[in-house]
């Protein structure tokens, strides 16, 4: 048959409802960033609190800047070898209209261009969970530019990039699961093995200092990565972008559960930061696989998740490398899974007609999911190890040990997460006012 001719009548138009819904899922996966702040903030100890919040704030402004200067045309410009993109017209978004569309879209080239930036942004500061207590702000920023441009940029491209190796090979990543989490937790191995362990690491005990902060960020993350899932679909009205939403929400649950019944088997209790952890895994998991899978699928998705991403956060006391918290556990374990259930779990119903073993399609899709997994693992693994060692060797990653023992917050920022030392305002101050003022009297007297 010969192919259809489209008339320029066909062509996408502006859609201004479509434009509207990436905007807000754009604000969403921003949100990710804070909420992911907050989660990390509230697992390390108090000395540690600020310092995680600024590695995740900082990698707002840093990436930001990159990609408008050359990041988005590394991304998504015109393919060069099936290893990077590069179209002059997107550096500095010098020759963007405020009216082009995205190429076979119905959304604006800027809309598209600052959506995918919120995944640029959040990328590297996932890594940064692994690294708590230890470095050196102005290292971690020097790494997170280097790191963005080496790795991050070209993977995308691979991943997303029309003629990248791995889009044209028909690996499957609907969200992120190589792009973001694996290229992510891989990252943050290799730079671990890099600097080495905390002072007192199994030794001190080294338990999250606010419970409450890790929930808060774990459900911004959750309400975020609904813009981050269901808007990579970029608001096409074929009913896979709701089909992303639903079976992200189902595989978090089923997570979050999973998590939780496996520590109870194993420890003994229904911990908080297990809900949590569990939660982040079946996010994590499902980001590339929910556009293939069915709702059962992805509970099925979720749950495996769940269990073993709740084992292999015990690997790093088995095997002595300090992952401070759990990136590789949980987000380069999780999305492995993710990547390679989409072999065993695709339906032929979703984003493509592509059939998992489960469904009557054979192995074919599962090796191409391993290709993908392991060839991003395995670049970003070495590449950031490289980059760390030569960051280490110049101007040293690691703050002092004595830095490091009195508090990184101090050391690096000058400041503290919480100050005790005066009653202050609010409720807490018109309370203690009263009884500071007798004490007082009472020694005047005296």
């Amino acid at each position: 048959m010969a192919p259809a001719i489209m008339l320029a009548a066909d062509a996408p138009k502006l859609s201004s409802a479509n434009t509207g819904f990436m905007l807000i899922c754009s604000a969403l996966v921003m949100l990710m960033t804070p909420g992911l702040a907050f989660f990390y903030g509230g697992m390390v100890r108090v000395k540690s609190t600020l310092n995680m919040l600024m590695m995740s704030f900082i990698s707002l402004g840093i990436v930001t800047i990159l990609w408008v200067l050359y990041g988005f045309s590394m991304a998504f410009g015109t393919d060069k070898g099936s290893i990077i993109g590069w179209t002059s017209d997107y550096v500095g978004f010098s020759g963007i209209g405020k009216t082009d569309l995205w190429p076979g879209y119905t959304i604006p080239v800027f809309v598209f261009a600052v959506f995918q930036l919120m995944f640029a942004i959040i990328t590297p500061a996932l890594i940064s969970g692994a690294l708590a207590d230890r470095v050196k702000f102005s290292a971690w920023a020097l790494f997170l530019v280097l790191w963005v441009t080496i790795v991050y940029f070209p993977v995308a491209h691979w991943v997303w990039g029309t003629g990248g190796w791995a889009f044209k090979l028909g690996v499957i990543d609907f969200a992120g699961g190589t792009a973001v989490h694996i290229n992510a937790g891989a990252a943050a191995l290799g730079v671990i093995l890099v600097i080495g362990r905390r002072v007192g690491f199994k030794k001190d005990p080294m338990r999250p200092h606010s419970l409450p902060l890790v929930m808060l960020g774990a459900g911004l993350l959750w309400f975020g990565w609904f813009g981050f899932n269901a808007g990579s679909w970029l608001g096409n009205d074929d009913g896979v972008g709701p089909l992303m939403f639903v079976n992200t929400q189902v595989a978090t649950g089923a997570a979050m559960l999973a998590w939780l019944v496996y520590e109870k088997i194993r420890h003994g209790a229904f911990t908080t930061l297990g809900a949590a952890s569990g939660a982040v895994a079946g996010l994590v998991a499902i980001t590339p696989s929910g556009g293939a899978v069915s709702p059962l699928g992805a509970i099925a998705v979720g749950a495996i998740a769940g269990v073993l991403c709740a084992m292999a956060v015990g690997l790093k006391y088995r095997f002595g490398f300090d992952d401070s918290l759990d990136v590789v556990g949980v987000h380069m374990v999780g999305g492995v899974l993710g990547s390679l259930l989409i072999g065993f779990f695709a339906s032929g119903k979703g984003q493509s007609d592509v059939k998992g073993l489960f469904y009557g399609g054979g192995m074919d899709q599962f090796w191409k999911q391993c290709a993908g997994v392991f060839a991003v693992l395995a670049y970003s693994l070495v590449v950031s190890a490289v980059l760390a060692f030569l960051l280490d060797r110049t101007i040293g990653m690691r703050v002092t040990e004595d830095e490091e023992i009195s508090g990184i917050d101090q050391a690096e920022h000058a400041e503290t997460a919480y100050d005790f030392s005066g009653a202050g305002g609010g409720v807490l101050g018109s309370l203690a006012a009263p009884a500071l003022a007798a004490t007082q009297s009472k020694k005047v007297d005296a």
